[in-house]
Order: C-alpha cells, then structure tokens, then sequence
C-alpha cells in the first residue's frame, strides 16, 4: 500500500506475528554482504526478501482481482467466512 514497493503483487512466503511482518516473494528486495559459509559458499553479495509491516499489505481479492479489506460472514450453521468488501465474493 505504501512505500517503493506500492502496486506490487506476490505471494505471501512467511508470517511473523510478534513482529507484525511477513515476507513477500520478490518485493522488497535487499543486497546482503555474506561471507563463504556451508549454505554459500562463495559468498559475496545475495540478494534476498526483507520483511515488510502487515499493516502495508492488501489481500487481492481471487474474483475481482483487487486489494480489498475483509469482511467476516456468519452463516446459519454457526462457521465464519472471509469474504471481499468490495464484490462480497467468499475468499476460501
């Protein structure tokens, strides 16, 4: 929603929730020095995902293909559901 990375789309790879972040594939993308270790072994520099505030993100909604806040739906058998504001589609 804000920032460099405004408009840009990805799939969500990891949650923290002590931390209020979460990381997305391919935004945010930060160039990190390393030195040769097992996991790299050339080292130099990688780059990798940062972690970025949740309060910064949007659910894209799968029906109308746009950032949307989320409602809460109860149905009659007593289960809850997500679903869009904006086309009141279910999301899963």
């Amino acid at each position: 929603m804000t920032g460099k990375e405004k408009g840009k789309k990805g799939r969500v790879l990891t949650v923290n929730p002590s931390k209020e972040s979460l990381l997305i594939e391919k935004i945010n993308m930060i160039k990190k020095h390393m030195k040769p270790t097992r996991k790299y072994t050339q080292g130099g520099i990688i780059e990798k995902e940062a972690p970025i505030q949740i309060s910064n993100v949007m659910l894209v909604c799968p029906k109308c293909a746009k950032p949307t806040k989320i409602g809460n739906s109860v149905l009659q058998d007593g289960r809850k559901l997500r679903m869009c504001k904006k086309c009141r589609e279910v999301i899963d």
